[in-house]
């Protein structure tokens, strides 16, 4: 079996593409349009990688590949800037035609990242069931990119499984997260560190899981043309997460909320169901 991974070169794909080599026997695809930098990842010389940028001309994306059995697709611009127009007129459109390139030429299965700002502006615990009603231009794009996907199941026999991804943090993460922060207010051995008020529940999970559950949602077949949240189940205060991660790192700082405002692009407390996460969990013991 070949398994395609796009976005290899990412926070996520650097850390699934390890992942699929200690879960598997399969042959692993690595795709990503900075050769340079995928160069540095530890897994490079390990899988087959073949680098592609989504504004390239290629009329058989399948075949260009060398016809993987199933594709994990990472890949996206633009973030951590959830505002911005790029993902409704740029993003949107070449991933749309990325993917139904693959797909009409003959792929599949494919499992695609989505997001918890699928759901909008909504507090509380976020069921796969509940209805989406993003409030943010990334949030929009992926969330029209799912239903694309929908309508080209009605023409074309490929599965597909959404993941909707909430908040990680770990190892290479972009240097503007609230942890990539820390360690570098630490790092300058900081006597402070400017935040909001801390009082925002949100749902953490740390990469190596997420990538764990990307793994086992792509492999499983209970939840086939499904949306399936990916995250721990759990909201805890922003203070709260920050007092424990210096804890852990036995460093102390003074922490200086409400400088910043509350983000206007999420609401105050939320954090996801993972009745299917667990199910799919289960049956993989």
């Amino acid at each position: 079996m070949k398994i395609l991974v796009t976005g290899a070169s990412g926070f996520i794909g650097r850390h699934l593409i390890n992942e699929l080599i200690e879960q598997t026997s399969h042959e692993i695809i690595a795709t990503s349009r900075d050769l340079s930098k995928a160069r540095s990842c530890d897994w490079f010389g390990k899988v087959r990688y073949i680098p592609y940028d989504l504004d390239s001309s290629i009329e058989d994306l399948f075949d260009y590949f060398g016809r993987p059995d199933k594709v994990i697709h990472l890949a996206w611009d633009g973030l951590p800037n959830y505002n911005d127009s790029l993902h409704i007129e740029k993003n949107l459109y070449r991933h749309y035609f990325f993917i139904k390139n693959l797909i009409a030429n003959g792929l599949k299965e494919i499992t695609v990242t989505g997001t918890c700002f699928e759901y909008g502006m909504k507090n509380g615990c976020l069921s796969e069931n509940d209805q989406t009603e993003p409030s943010n231009m990334y949030g929009l794009a992926k969330d029209t990119l799912r239903k694309f996907l929908v309508e080209l199941s009605k023409s074309y026999d490929f599965k597909y499984k959404w993941i909707r991804l909430f908040y990680m943090h770990g190892e290479g993460q972009s240097s503007t997260s609230l942890f990539s922060l820390l360690d570098s207010a630490i790092l300058n051995k900081s006597d402070s560190f400017d935040m909001s008020g801390g009082e925002q529940l949100r749902d953490f999970l740390h990469i190596d899981d997420v990538v764990r559950n990307i793994y086992l949602i792509s492999q499983q077949t209970l939840y086939l043309n499904q949306s399936i949240n990916c995250c721990s189940g759990m909201g805890a205060s922003v203070r709260r997460l920050v007092e424990e991660y210096l804890k852990e790192r036995n460093y102390k700082l003074k922490l200086n909320l409400g400088v910043y405002p509350y983000p206007k692009h999420e609401p105050m407390a939320f954090w996801g169901d993972i009745r299917k996460l667990e199910s799919i969990k289960k049956h993989a013991i």
